[in-house]
């Protein structure tokens, strides 16, 4: 009865060992005396006990980690990264199985290789570039990682998902030194936009200015002709009337002559009336007044020459 009880707590106790629960999302390395034997999916498992044992617990989910680095420039200039990794196993072959779990004593060296490949790869590509065009190349940098990594990563049974470059940034002293260079950018292109607006407003009223001085002098042109034109019609019309006052005092047997010292002393009423002097200087002798008269009369000689030609 004993040797039964005994029986059955052991084949109890060797069920219980033999079954195995693998979680979605994770798969179960076993092996045999420490050697590789096979792998267990998710679900319910059965193994040899005290034969086969569980090496390790493999997840096949993704998984993320936050770097935290710097690296050097070609010009010598510190840069500070922030970066989120994410990465899971490439697929559930055994082929990968194995490289994922015999490639690296535990997780802490491959987190540890992981972390200075993703480094030393950044690292060196930024390196070969200048302080001004890092800041430009952020998917450059991305795509640079993940074409060096994917080759090596798989190798280790992983591929990598994502690379996200969260902060890019310079010393504190660098950091001046760029707001500095763009203020002064900003202030240099503001004074060219100064400078551009104020040509524009020169030239512009320039061109307004000039428009109003040819406007003025074609109406001047326009109001000289017409001014000439009065004192043409004004003389026309002062030659006609003194013909037909000569015409008249000739009927009469008058001599024409007076007409002329008619105009002679309106003239100098008119220089007394008009003119701003206090004092006229004329000729008023007999001789005078004579030279005067025939100076008139040789003009007004002329002018009836003219006209009959």
């Amino acid at each position: 009865m004993s040797f039964l009880l005994f029986f059955f707590v052991l084949a109890a106790v060797v069920v219980f060992l033999s079954i195995v629960v693998v979680n979605q999302g994770t798969v179960a390395v076993i092996t045999i005396f420490g050697k590789y034997q096979r792998i267990m999916t998710p679900g319910l498992n059965f193994k040899i006990p005290f034969i086969e044992f569980i090496f390790k617990r493999i997840s096949i989910q993704n998984r993320s980690m936050e770097l935290d680095f710097q690296a050097i420039t070609a010009d010598q200039a510190n840069v500070n990264f922030k970066a989120m990794l994410v990465y899971a196993v490439v697929n559930q072959d055994e082929n990968t199985i194995k490289n994922v779990a015999f490639k690296y004593m535990d997780e802490r060296s491959f987190m540890q290789a992981l972390i200075r490949t993703v480094e030393g790869t950044i690292r060196a590509f930024v390196a070969t570039k200048r302080q001004a065009e890092v800041l430009l190349l952020r998917g450059e940098i991305v795509q640079n990682v993940k074409l060096e990594l994917d080759e090596t990563l798989e190798q280790w049974g992983y591929h990598l998902i994502d690379l996200q470059l969260n902060d890019i940034a310079f010393d504190e002293s660098i950091m001046r030194s760029m707001a500095q260079v763009v203020a002064s950018n900003n202030l240099k292109a503001a004074a060219e936009n100064e400078g551009q607006a104020l040509l524009i407003t020169k030239t512009k009223a320039a061109e307004a200015e000039g428009n109003a001085i040819r406007i003025s002098a074609e109406a001047e042109k326009i109001a000289s002709q017409l001014r000439g034109q009065g004192v043409a019609l004004f003389r026309e019309e002062v030659a006609k009337g003194m013909a037909e006052s000569a015409k008249v005092m000739a009927d009469a047997n008058l001599d024409s002559s007076l007409i002329l010292f008619s105009m002679w002393t309106e003239a100098v009423k008119h220089f007394a009336e008009q003119g701003e002097g206090n004092v006229i200087f004329l000729d008023g002798s007999t001789e005078g007044m004579e030279k005067t008269m025939k100076q008139i009369m040789a003009v007004q000689q002329l002018k009836s020459s003219d006209l009959n030609k």
